[in-house]
């Protein structure tokens, strides 16, 4: 049976389901069992088992294993049991690091995964006679689905009812303009896909018009779903820093193979022993390179990622994360992103009048009129539960809605007693939305929109007079609405704007309010000290969009505000010159919004937009950061964002942009402190090997130091929480790398200095025992605990004593964890197989104290300004 193709009432039949009250909760769940979830197949995810091996595949693991083999042979070679130990050792430390790496990868996926379900389509039903709005992934056939533009449509389904339906296919037919729909269509059983237009497809978006439609086909059984073997496969997730750090690693790898070359012909020249050397060079190149860099990134991009979905902001893609902390220019809508949303209806003009009226309980008869007439042309509603108001749809439709109901006028009864016919729905480039009502045996057909479109629009009542009435309301930061009218013989079959919307009587004007919000004032403040440019872009007139932004110091002193019909009167090379000066665009169109946001592109800034509508979505993706509403946004407009706002709060994405440059400031710091820790022990064993021909530290000791300093800390140090200071900064330049403003420099002086401090330990050991293992022993004490150490200067470019050393709870049990394991090594039998002695109390004395040297050395430059973002 063809969905398209059959006989509507035998289709609903054959699904058993109502297609007024849809189906019920034990159908939908019988029915979710039968068909399973409304899922395309997903990529096999690997087991950890494969991962674990995948672990192995690293060239340096590879290295070590080999190294591992070739002493293991000699052990055997040579039947000594101590012998055994260090390849036993080497294989266990391999084992850990690949267990560690399993635990990271792991917890980075649950952190995505968990992303992935937040910001998971969402569809509106009707169950049990009752609207209500699901997962998407819950959709069953047979279920009654509800549709209007900005819509992702959830699964295949055959439309029911359609008013100027159209819906954007090109994913399925390759058509690049909107296919026309038609719930009335008959359709033959053969015809191609792109011919079926009393159907919607699942993965096609809605651009135009409202449905109600029956679902057919869910998951692998729908038109996307037997194509979906062919569809490519997911994104990359590595972000473009994670990218540079691999890459980085390599550059690495290279430079430390050099070094260990040197250090093993070195060895062999002075006739130290071949395995020795060998052992020595291969563990020095493996802890020489940070390989688990780029997977511990992920780890502090996911875990900055879970607390900004705390915050209110849900991040699609990791790399918008690094983005964020750049942004230097944020477009923000007005209503309900600045102001609060709730817009109340305050006052009316009348066509006629010399005034406006307020709006209360007992308006005249003409205000009755005005606001019915205004309801009837609306979609949104007003609901009470509990004594509470709960307002559905566009908020200037519900504060039309709830003036009507203060004056007695209830919408539903007005809907039932004065029946709409036909409609032709709101959209952003015409400005206005009618309907056809049949009006005491009359059809009246109602307009309502922007009082400069509708006004051309009107061939009676005086418009001058209401023109002048718009500006002083507006005036006032109220947004104004007019409605108009005129009479109909009959119904059109095709609505359209021609005919319906030309030929008006203007009726009168309403003026509503919706306040900032609060907190926005000082966001926008915050962004005025973080160097971030706020900018006002809306649909209102642009008094009233003036007035907001002067309140909420968006529009300042020499700041322009324009409209979108200036805009489009500029050329783009006075835009681009102009574009720093303009704080607030009215008026525009979702066109305007992607010529504002290329401006500012090319004078070099990191944009920031938000958009809620499907025309928003070209803007959205244009954008360096796209954040998209979580409450009055589309699915279209969510899909095309990198960040969906589940407030629609300007101070949420404010916020976001605080923990993006924390989340980077972050890995800046987790980066700093493996390159410098790892620097560190390449010159120790180097200059050691040229110097004094002997190694001071072994290939076990070098081994369990990376272990140990590596992985914890640095976890844990991206942990560290946002500086309070991050957001009196400028924001960094969009090309500005990693290692810029002499953190490169930094890194290199810091590796030399552990380098210095082991070296320094190596030798007084040598100089005051004369023992070798006795001085292996100290080198390694300063090396291993000075590492962690750092960990805790690593944490600011501030004082640790003014951000408080042990304020961070987590790398605080990660460095106490390390600490004992390196007290372990010293103090018990564990010493013998890792080579090194007990010294004398003095000896410990001094390499405790050389290993606290880079607090003093970090917190002397912190305090004359050597460490600072310059």
């Amino acid at each position: 049976m063809q969905p398209h193709s059959t006989d509507l009432q035998e289709l609903t039949r054959s699904l058993d389901t109502d297609v007024e009250k849809g189906l019920t909760a034990q159908q939908a769940a019988q029915a979710l069992q039968q068909y399973g979830a409304n899922k395309l197949r997903e990529k096999k995810k690997k087991t950890n088992l494969q991962r674990f091996f995948d672990q192995f595949k690293d060239a340096m693991i590879l290295i070590l294993l080999a190294a591992a083999a070739v002493s293991f042979g000699i052990a055997c070679y040579e039947a000594n049991p101590r012998e055994f130990f260090e390849p036993g050792l080497i294989v266990l430390i391999v084992i850990l690091n690949a267990i560690m790496g399993v635990m990271q990868e792991s917890k980075a996926e649950k952190a995505l995964d968990a992303l992935r379900n937040l910001s998971s389509p969402h569809a509106r039903v009707i169950r049990d006679g009752k609207e209500q709005v699901i997962d998407a992934a819950d959709l069953v056939p047979g279920d009654i689905i509800r549709l209007e533009a900005g819509d992702f449509v959830p699964a295949d389904a055959r439309l029911l009812r359609s008013a100027s339906l159209k819906a954007e296919e090109s994913a399925l037919t390759g058509e690049s303009v909107p296919s026309e729909k038609d719930a009335n269509a008959s359709i033959d059983e053969k015809a191609p896909l792109g011919d079926r237009i009393n159907m919607v497809f699942s993965g096609c978006s809605i651009t135009y018009g409202t449905a109600t439609a029956v679902v057919t086909g869910t998951g692998m059984n729908t038109e996307m779903g037997k194509i979906a073997n062919l569809l490519e496969g997911e994104d990359d997730t590595q972000t473009p820093l994670q990218k540079k750090l691999a890459s980085l690693g390599k550059y690495l790898g290279i430079v430390a193979l050099a070094a260990c070359a040197i250090i093993f012909i070195v060895g062999l020249i002075d006739g130290l022993p071949p395995l020795e050397m060998f052992m020595t060079a291969v563990s020095l190149a493996v802890s020489a390179i940070p390989e688990g860099l780029p997977a511990i990134v992920t780890i502090v991009l996911s875990i900055g990622v879970q607390r900004m979905v705390k915050k209110n902001a849900i991040i699609r893609r990791l790399p918008a994360v690094e983005t964020l902390g750049g942004a230097s220019v944020i477009c923000s809508d007005k209503t309900g992103t600045l102001t609060q949303n709730r817009m109340t209806l305050v006052k009316a003009y009348v066509d006629g009048e010399k005034d406006t009226e307020a709006i209360g309980t007992e308006n005249s008869e003409q205000v009755r009129k005005l606001l019915m007439y205004g309801t009837l042309c609306s979609d949104g509603s007003v609901t009470f539960e509990d004594g509470k108001e709960k307002h559905i749809g566009d908020p200037t439709e519900t504060s039309i809605v709830l003036a009507a109901h203060k004056n007695g006028m209830e919408k539903d009864v007005l809907n039932a007693k004065y029946p709409r016919r036909a409609e032709i729905p709101f959209d952003s480039d015409r400005k206005l939305m009618t309907t056809v009502n049949e009006i005491d045996g009359t059809y009246v057909v109602i307009v309502k929109g922007a009082f400069d479109v509708l006004s051309q629009r009107c061939v009676a009542g005086d418009v001058e007079a209401a023109r002048k009435m718009n500006d002083e309301m507006s005036a006032q930061a109220l947004r104004v609405l007019a409605v108009a009218y005129k009479t109909i013989d009959s119904v059109p079959e095709t609505p359209a704007s021609d005919t319906l919307e030309q030929g008006l009587t203007l009726m009168g004007l309403v003026g509503m309010i919706d306040p900032p919000r609060p907190e926005a004032k000082e966001a926008v403040a915050v962004c005025r000290r973080a160097g971030i440019k706020p900018v006002m872009i809306t649909g209102d007139h642009v008094v009233t969009a003036s007035a907001i932004a002067k309140e909420l110091g968006i529009l300042e002193e020499g700041d322009e505000a324009i409209t979108g019909a200036e805009l489009d009167a500029m050329d783009d090379a006075e835009l681009d010159k102009r574009v720093r000066h303009i704080s607030v665009y009215a008026r525009v169109s979702p066109e305007n919004k992607i010529r504002i946001v290329r401006a500012w592109q090319k004078a070099g800034e990191i944009v920031s937009m938000t958009g809620d509508g499907v025309n928003d979505a070209p803007a959205l993706k244009a954008a360096d950061i796209g954040c998209a509403m979580g409450i009055t946004g589309t699915d279209v407009a969510k899909g095309a964002a990198d960040i969906t706002l589940t407030d629609d709060n300007f101070a949420t994405i404010v916020d976001a942009v605080r923990e993006g440059r924390g989340i980077y400031a972050n890995i800046k710091k987790v980066v700093g402190y493996l390159l410098g820790t790892n620097i560190g022990e390449v010159l120790t064993v180097f200059f050691a090997m040229i110097l004094w021909r002997q190694t001071p530290l072994l290939s076990m000791q070098l081994l369990w130091i990376n272990l140990v300093t590596d992985s914890m800390p640095a976890i844990a140090l991206g942990m560290e929480a946002v500086e309070s200071n991050v957001m009196g900064k400028p924001p960094k330049p969009k090309n500005e790398g990693l290692f810029a403003h002499g953190f490169g420099v930094r890194i290199g002086l810091q590796g030399c200095m552990f380098g210095a401090l082991t070296l320094l330990s190596f030798y007084l050991g040598q100089l005051l025992t004369g023992d070798l293992q006795a001085a292996q022993t100290m080198a390694f004490i300063v090396l291993s605990l000075s590492q962690v150490v750092q960990s805790f200067n690593m944490r600011s470019e501030r004082s640790l004593f003014k951000i408080g050393i042990f304020s961070n709870r987590k790398l605080n049990i990660a460095a106490l964890i390390s600490l004992l394991l390196v007290l372990v090594v010293i103090f018990t039998p564990l010493m013998i197989p890792f080579g090194l002695v007990s010294l004398r109390p003095e000896l410990y004395l001094i390499a405790f104290g050389l290993s606290l040297v880079p607090f003093v050395v970090m917190e002397i430059a912190k305090a004359i300004g050597l460490i600072r973002h310059h």
